[in-house]
């Protein structure tokens, strides 16, 4: 690194170069971050379940969360969603369209121990899923 009265130019230049090993900047000014989001920089996105799973739980909990096999009508990739709430699965059935968002992990990634789930259903055919699991609305018949 230069240091002294006429380094600046030295020093401007090699901040420069050298940020690109921080992975944080690389990550956001590659647009790595964009090409690899299923939602594509969006907050929500809205897909047409393809199936139920249960994914088990990471260790030292043993539990199987309930799951849903997504495929997004915006790009056509396929994505797995948590459903939240207690028999919240039972609203979801396949070839429904549901609206998902990010799970909320850091840097977009899983969060808790639901491995390889990094979103979250929050609407089924239009209305809440958190309505229906509470019993304040009904599921509409298409």
């Amino acid at each position: 690194m230069g240091q002294g009265k006429f380094a600046a130019r030295k020093l401007k230049r090699d901040s420069a170069r050298f940020r690109w090993s921080d992975p944080h900047f690389a990550r956001t000014a590659g647009g790595l971050k964009l090409k690899s989001d299923p939602l594509e920089g969006a907050p929500q996105g809205r897909g047409i379940v393809l199936e139920k799973i249960g994914v088990e739980a990471k260790q030292p909990n043993s539990a199987i969360r309930k799951c849903v096999r997504v495929q997004l009508i915006k790009n056509g990739r396929q994505v797995s969603a948590f459903a939240v709430g207690d028999g919240a699965i039972n609203f979801i059935d396949e070839h429904d369209e549901v609206e998902i968002e990010g799970i909320g992990g850091r840097l977009g990634r899983s969060m808790g121990d639901i491995p390889g789930v990094r979103f979250v259903v929050t609407k089924v055919n239009n209305v809440c899923l958190h309505e229906l699991v509470i019993g304040r609305k009904e599921k509409p018949r298409r």
